[in-house]
């Protein structure tokens, strides 16, 4: 979960929304066209960015909105 200057932390919530969707991270992968790799590495917060692109897909997959996935948190 990478921390800006500020000590605030942008959260992802992937994995989340997989268990209530009731997906693998496997099937998103295939369903996106991400590595499962890649798409791990975004699940675990150690991402530094994301495509406008990606993140469209996976909302799409997903039936999500941008802020589902992603929250701004402060300490």
């Amino acid at each position: 979960m990478p921390a800006d200057d500020e000590g605030a932390t942008i959260m992802v919530k992937l994995d989340d929304l997989l268990h209530e969707r009731r997906m693998t991270l496997t099937e998103l992968a295939e369903r996106v066209g991400l590595t499962l790799a890649n798409l791990s590495i975004l699940k675990t917060g150690k991402a530094k960015a994301i495509r406008f692109s990606t993140l469209a897909a996976i909302c799409r997959e997903l039936g999500c909105q941008p802020g589902d996935l992603l929250s701004y948190e402060t300490e």
